[in-house]
């Protein structure tokens, strides 16, 4: 399983990115180091974009977070302090955020961008899930006050679970968060490489691992989770899928007719949007319980997905590709777009304005 780790973000194509396993002495840099000031904000490597109320914030490569109050026209980088790629970047209102990426950092923002502490990294993850799972937690302010060690139903399931956090822990802050979500300011999760998810509900104060609580036996790599409509969904490898079941707090799997690597997933509701490697996208109108193939004409990575104010759904490639559906996902059409660059995510800024992320920092792209 080890040797999937470098297939994450290469394979995600999030743009040239790959997991390094760096000295001890090199995670402790990165993560105790502020993000260098570019010159060049705005253009360098960006991994993820999101809408902050009405100011668009894009974060990326050795911490660089960089936000626009005008629509893409100019950029401003926000002071960080750490140094490890970013990947994932979300704001449930215009002033609460948050981002993650490698070293297992989380970073929050309370100024819509601008200014961002670091609430959580591999380090403390680690001694999260013994504190939680066996017992022999020594941060004491890392997980929820009067959460007691999880006691598993044994087997030989509960004991691959256990030396998998055992070795989580040896290994050191080595493994990402992918994405991160929240329902409210105070109220989401964060997924990662091998099966790491952890929910907070006081706003990232402290953080409790769902290790258990979901179907990923495999401990298959968790690379987004979205809401579609009233459901909440986790892509992942092998053609899976997961959905939060409200009733038992666990995410149960999916059965899908794909069996490569789902990169994200995007819709609304009666159109759920899962997409993913070689241009694949698959939709459901029910929820999760069946799926449909969509054809999308292109042969690469489909990267991300957002839907934009008046309901049209967006994707976009590694290759430049942006696709627009305005039939609910049953069909999508390319734009035709000059200089198309690779693009690792999106957000919708308005109904017909799209802010893109990649290798060449932000480009602001016009879907009417």
């Amino acid at each position: 399983m080890k040797s999937r780790i470098l297939t994450i973000l290469p394979a995600a194509a999030v743009v040239m990115l790959s997991f390094v396993t760096f000295a001890a002495a090199s995670f402790h840099d990165v993560l105790d180091t502020p993000a260098l000031k570019s010159r060049h904000v705005g253009k360098t490597l960006l991994i993820s974009v999101a809408t902050a109320g009405k100011r668009v914030v894009g974060v990326g490569q050795h911490g660089h977070i960089v936000y626009s109050d005008d629509q893409g026209k100019s950029w401003t980088q926000a002071g960080v302090p750490v140094s490890s790629d970013l990947l994932a970047v979300h704001f449930p209102s215009a002033q609460k955020g948050w981002a993650v990426g490698h070293d297992g950092v989380v970073l929050h923002s309370e100024d819509g961008g601008a200014n961002w502490v670091k609430q959580f990294d591999g380090r403390a993850a680690a001694q999260v899930l013994i504190g939680h799972y066996m017992g022999t937690n020594s941060c004491g302010t890392c997980h929820a006050p009067g959460n007691t060690p999880v006691s598993a139903p044994g087997g030989p399931e509960t004991a691959a679970m256990m030396a998998e956090i055992k070795k989580f822990v040896d290994q050191g802050p080595d493994k990402p968060f992918l994405d991160v979500w929240f329902e409210s300011d105070t109220t989401g999760f964060i997924v990662g490489a091998f099966n790491l998810i952890f929910r907070t509900v006081d706003g990232g104060k402290s953080w409790t691992p769902w290790y258990d609580r979901i179907d990923n036996p495999k401990r298959f790599h968790l690379y987004a989770i979205r809401p579609v409509g009233k459901d909440l969904f986790i892509s992942s490898e092998q053609g899976t899928l997961f959905k939060l079941d409200q009733a038992k707090k666990r995410f149960t799997a999916l059965k899908t007719a794909y069996t490569g690597t789902f990169f994200g997933i995007t819709g609304k509701h009666g159109a759920v949007i899962a997409y993913g490697m070689r241009g694949n996208a698959f939709k459901s109108k029910d929820g999760g319980s069946t799926w449909q193939k969509v054809e999308t004409g292109i042969p690469v990575g489909l990267m991300a997905g957002t839907v934009t104010e008046d309901g049209k759904i967006v994707l976009v490639s590694q290759g430049g590709h942006v696709l627009v559906s305005a039939d609910n996902g049953t069909s999508f059409n390319q734009l035709k777009i000059d200089r198309p660059t690779p693009a690792a995510g999106v957000a919708a800024i308005d109904g017909n304005t799209l802010a893109l992320v990649g290798k060449r920092g932000v480009k602001v792209q016009e879907i009417r």
